[in-house]
């Protein structure tokens, strides 16, 4: 089933013209009605009308997350202020955070693209959908409740955490479609086991995951543990929430609103655009924002774009499952390396449960990798021998996944923290 058939089927060439003359209307609103963009564009002696054709789009500048944390709170708004009728803010963990606004168009555009990847999750009106994600300032939870709304659906707006209350109205109110983390999901199943709640009694039939990277073997688990399908979700906070991608059950890549987002990758080192197939950063540009239109945002994700029409239908362009960030990944004794690389080589082990934390320390003058992996019950009650010959195991096997030696220190079941929103993997305890 697809949504919006209209837009999600197009023809390529048809989609490009749809694409160029938004591209257009959102550079000229920016340059008349952004400081920021005015200024740059000015700097680089660029003006709306030389946008000609979207191969322009590389005459552009990009934006990035500090632009935006210097704008703060509503410098990068192109409305008046009585036209904002909602905010939401990032994290903010790394300083100041950004800040999104959006009007009514807005909201209106951000419940058509949700409403489009829930539907590819096979969300219908007749569905009861229980949002795990958190509502606030995130954009997580209003995101999938304003998609829910569009379509019909029962939303249950029940938030993050509480996990047994979550557990006793996924049964209760006979939910058909959860969303929230792929961690928190794979906590989920882990309480469920605890209270002995057979998945055969359960009515669900699909997930939507995403705010944090996951790697395949992650989907598997989850999978097996809750009885349904898991899918990935994407989106930011900069662009607009969920809902800038989504995973059909095809499984081959997350389908981009391209009629709404304009991607590219870049390499992040020499900021050159690169051909679908390659491998970089996705830098994303609004097309129908009206509060706050983005013209190429640094995202720092990695990730690979892919055209060609899906199985499913669906002639909107693809991207792979994001493998790593451009600014948060790991060079480890010169070697770089992703969380979710030591995620999937974890995952292919017997024996590990699917909750880790990786510690990277200096402690004199070269760097050192340590992974806290939870080994299952029976590993753990084993015989000392035997739980030092799994470690060794692990150690070499991440060695070869990753090109990279690695202290394995396993910890008993339950012990590593747990989260409800996105898990923390990585503590880096280096002082640069």
């Amino acid at each position: 089933m697809i949504w919006n058939p209209k837009a999600e089927c197009m023809d390529e060439e048809k989609r490009k013209k749809i694409q160029l003359k938004r591209l257009q209307n959102t550079v000229k609103r920016a340059y008349e009605n952004v400081p920021y963009y005015h200024k740059k564009f000015n700097e680089l002696g660029i003006e709306p009308e030389d946008i000609e054709s979207l191969e322009d789009i590389k005459r552009l500048p990009f934006t990035t997350k500090q632009d935006l944390r210097e704008a703060y709170p509503f410098g990068m708004f192109a409305v008046p202020d009585d036209d904002i009728i909602e905010v939401h803010t990032s994290s903010g963990t790394t300083g100041k955070p950004t800040v999104s606004g959006y009007t009514q168009a807005d909201i209106d555009l951000w419940s058509e693209v949700m409403a489009r990847a829930l539907t590819m999750a096979g969300a219908t009106k007749k569905d009861r959908i229980q949002n795990c994600y958190g509502y606030g300032l995130f954009t997580g939870g209003l995101g999938i409740h304003y998609g829910a709304q569009r379509i019909g659906a029962t939303v249950i707006p029940i938030s993050a955490g509480n996990t047994k209350r979550q557990i006793e109205i996924m049964q209760d109110f006979e939910t058909t479609i959860l969303t929230c983390t792929p961690s928190y999901a794979l906590y989920l199943a882990e309480v469920l086991q605890k209270e002995n709640v057979e998945i055969d009694n359960l009515k669900l039939k699909a997930g939507v995951f995403g705010a944090e990277m996951w790697t395949e073997e992650m989907r598997d688990a989850i999978e097996e543990r809750l009885g349904l399908v898991a899918l990935n979700i994407y989106g930011l906070t900069e662009i607009i929430g969920p809902g800038v991608a989504m995973e059909c059950h095809e499984k081959n890549g997350l389908h981009i609103f391209e009629d709404h987002f304009y991607p590219e990758i870049i390499n992040p080192e020499t900021l050159e655009n690169l051909p679908p197939g390659k491998k970089g950063e996705l830098v994303l540009t609004t097309l129908t924002r009206e509060a706050m239109p983005i013209i190429r945002f640094r995202t720092r994700d990695i990730t690979t774009l892919r055209k060609g029409k899906c199985p499913c239908g669906r002639t909107l362009i693809r991207m792979d499952r994001i493998t790593g960030r451009s600014d948060d990944m790991l060079k480890i004794r010169g070697v770089i390396v992703f969380p979710s690389q030591i995620e999937e080589a974890l995952l292919k082990i017997d024996g590990l449960e699917p909750h880790y934390q990786i510690v990277v320390t200096r402690p004199k003058y070269l760097d050192e990798l340590e992974v806290q992996v939870e080994a299952s019950p029976a590993l753990f009650s084993d015989e000392v021998k035997h739980v030092e010959e799994a470690k060794k195991m692990i150690e070499e096997h991440l060695q070869r996944e990753i090109g990279l030696r690695v202290n394995v220190t396993l910890v008993e079941p339950e012990s590593l923290p747990r989260s409800e929103g996105k898990a923390i993997r990585v503590i880096d305890k280096r002082k640069f």
